[in-house]
């Protein structure tokens, strides 16, 4: 007690009586929290018992949760015709009973976004997710939908984005989700997409560059440059040298990129150790479509480290991925091969939903300081690898 009086939480009657300068809310998915208008701060544990809880049940008859155009949870009292931003169920909370010490970590392969996203109310955040409609990058902006986000699908297949986005809405009515046109394989698409973006003024909280290209024959993108290395590296790059100027107007923010484990199997030196620029963009004759993916994914690791280094001390953070080894996605859909041996392994893969990477919800971020040149020719595919 005498500790709770030299805190000041001793001058209420129940223990469950908020402290003064204490208030109790509620997140979306029904965990109660505590904020401290004193000193600016939030918290699972009752201020004075130290205890979590939940809320049990359904809104009374007649109420209805709504949420505002600042993104705020508020609900709706249709008998007395009032509304009010306090749950009305916090009076009927239940204890969270905390589950026996278990040994093994938080999350493993098994775990699925959901419940990574568990608790977690990410109401007022705007993400862009590129190629989000199939794959990892659909159920990443399913799960992020589903907790309160914004979330910008951006596709080339604008009539497939629709479908995904309607697939997110069948789940969640009053989901956030937009789908807006781009095209990593044309810079022109990327200025586009970025221009159209800016022009609605939003902030942006995360980048998540997923779309990725693997196992198609040599081609030439319009810019001149291999398909591959333009799609998985190059027009990402681009892409977030456009945006960082709204990145660092909404920190904290956050770039995530999608690598992959194949980056460990290339080199992108010639033989005196130097960068080769030839072997990020070959020709036909010495093209491979794996070692072109897997040189992608190096550029992808490169680029997502520099960029942290350089941006993470003024609030924008930088994290590459690796999505899991045996994780069954729509990547393969570019020549017959991959589609037969994906195929033949379907059986042992992960779902979409078991997706490892959790660092897209986990980690923190920080805006670009410096500006990335908007002409792209030689010299600046060099930059992007050695920032």
């Amino acid at each position: 007690m005498a500790a709770l009086k030299y805190a000041g939480l001793d001058d209420t009657d129940s223990e469950d009586e908020m402290p003064p300068g204490w208030e109790e809310r509620s997140t979306k998915d029904g965990w109660v929290y505590y904020a401290n208008h004193l000193d600016e701060k939030t918290q699972w544990e009752h201020p004075k018992t130290g205890k979590r809880k939940r809320i049990a049940g359904d809104l009374p008859y007649g109420w209805e949760q709504e949420t505002d155009e600042n993104g705020q949870i508020y609900f709706v009292d249709h008998l007395n015709q009032r509304t009010t931003y306090l749950d009305p169920r916090l009076a009927f909370t239940v204890e969270d009973q905390p589950t026996k010490m278990n040994t093994r970590q938080k999350y493993d392969g098994n775990t699925t976004a959901m419940e990574i996203l568990q608790g977690c109310d990410l109401s007022g955040k705007v993400v862009i997710v590129t190629g989000a409609n199939t794959g990892i990058g659909f159920e990443t902006a399913r799960s992020l939908a589903l907790h309160g986000t914004l979330v910008i699908l951006a596709c080339r297949n604008l009539q497939k984005g629709n479908e995904a986005k309607h697939k997110i809405l069948e789940e969640w009515h009053k989901a956030k989700v937009e789908v807006m046109s781009l095209d990593l394989a044309s810079l022109r698409s990327v200025q586009s997409f970025a221009e159209a973006f800016k022009s609605r003024n939003l902030a942006l909280h995360v980048l998540i560059c997923n779309a990725a290209y693997l196992g198609g024959p040599w081609q030439l993108t319009e810019d001149g440059l291999e398909m591959t290395f333009q799609v998985n590296h190059l027009g990402h790059f681009y892409l977030v040298s456009l945006l960082q100027d709204v990145l660092q107007r909404s920190i904290p923010s956050r770039v995530v990129v999608v690598s992959s484990e194949s980056h460990r199997f290339t080199e992108i030196k010639d033989s005196s150790g130097k960068l080769d620029l030839n072997l990020l963009s070959p020709l036909k004759k010495d093209y491979w479509a794996m070692l072109a993916y897997n040189r992608s994914k190096l550029c992808n690791i490169l680029f997502s480290k520099e960029l942290n280094r350089r941006l993470s001390p003024h609030g924008v953070t930088s994290n590459a991925v690796h999505p899991g080894n045996m994780m069954y996605s729509s990547i393969h859909r570019n020549w017959w091969g991959y589609t037969l041996l994906f195929a033949l392994v379907r059986p042992f893969t992960k779902s979409m939903d078991h997706q490892e990477n959790r660092a897209f919800y986990e980690m923190a971020w920080r805006p670009i300081k410096k500006k990335y040149p908007k002409s792209i020719n030689e010299q600046n595919v060099e930059e992007t690898i050695r920032m």
